[in-house]
């Protein structure tokens, strides 16, 4: 129950963010005695009746801090979310079990326990990009896209019928903002549902899915819509038995793949179609 709190703010590269942010931590943190002799001889003043954490000072409290950073700062490096912080109390625990572990466990007899994050705060400049990031990626969503547009058409209704100079003049000059800027909010709309179907046709389509040239998602061999038949891989051929293979030997009789019509065999080795060597350039004899 020791309590702590950094004055200062602490840097933390992010890689979900791929940015350096600052936070202010506050929590607090326990302590346990592994040691109770080495404890005694280096921490416990000698003419001391009773001890509490407290009366060690602000020594401790430093060097904890310190060792905060530094473990915050190997968690960064290790890619954990700075969001994540405040769940990661038994790991934060190790990492400061680790970088204390000289200074207090192997000279003091002490350990860490556990530390546990009550908040964390960043200043206004990590906000504003935290915030920046989370509405690019809303705004990469084409549904949350259209709502956004759709928002703005009503807000600016809204606004129209409340304007003191009149409502129809402001219907009036709204509408020929609108018209100005109509092919915009029709390509914009036009894109956005275009996306959203896409979207949706991905998360329909099943996993061995192809699409018809009608443009229907089919599962089988055949299109459901026009009968269209599946498109071979490319690279397929026909085996004289009928079974279609993509390797050099048939899959159903294990005859060697057909060599190209046309196909010869040049002096360095290099099987080649047409009249020059891909190889060495020799000219087909």
């Amino acid at each position: 129950g020791i309590k702590f709190g950094t004055r200062n703010a602490l840097q933390y590269f992010d890689n979900f963010y791929n940015a350096e942010l600052f936070v202010r931590c506050h929590g607090s943190y326990s302590v346990k005695i592994t040691d109770p002799l080495k404890f005694f001889m280096e921490v416990v003043p000698r003419n001391a009746s009773n001890l509490t954490f407290d009366a060690l000072g602000d020594q401790f409290n430093m060097e904890f801090l310190t060792a905060l950073q530094s473990a915050i700062g190997q968690m960064s490096v290790d890619g954990v979310r700075i969001s994540a912080l405040p769940s990661k109390s038994m790991e934060l625990s190790k990492y400061m079990a680790t970088v204390l572990d000289e200074d207090w466990t192997q000279a003091r007899g002490m350990d860490i326990c556990a530390v546990g994050i009550a908040s964390i705060s960043y200043d206004d400049e990590s906000k504003a990009l935290i915030n920046m990031r989370n509405q690019g990626a809303m705004m990469g969503d084409p549904s949350v896209r259209e709502g956004f547009v759709q928002s703005a058409v009503a807000k600016g209704l809204q606004s129209a019928g409340s304007n003191r100079a009149g409502a129809g003049q402001a219907y009036m000059a709204m509408g020929m903002g609108m018209q100005g800027a109509g092919n915009f909010m029709a390509s914009a709309s036009a894109t956005n549902a275009q996306q959203m179907q896409q979207q949706a046709a991905a998360q329909a389509a099943p996993a061995n899915g192809w699409t018809c040239t009608c443009g229907t998602v089919n599962s089988g061999n055949f299109c459901t819509n026009c009968g269209g038949k599946k498109p071979a891989p490319a690279g397929t051929w026909k085996c004289s038995c009928g079974a279609e293979n993509t390797g050099n030997f048939c899959t159903n009789c294990g005859s060697k793949k057909p060599e190209p019509s046309g196909a010869w065999k040049c002096s360095c080795g290099t099987e080649n179609t047409g009249n020059f060597c891909t190889n060495c350039g020799s000219k087909r004899g």
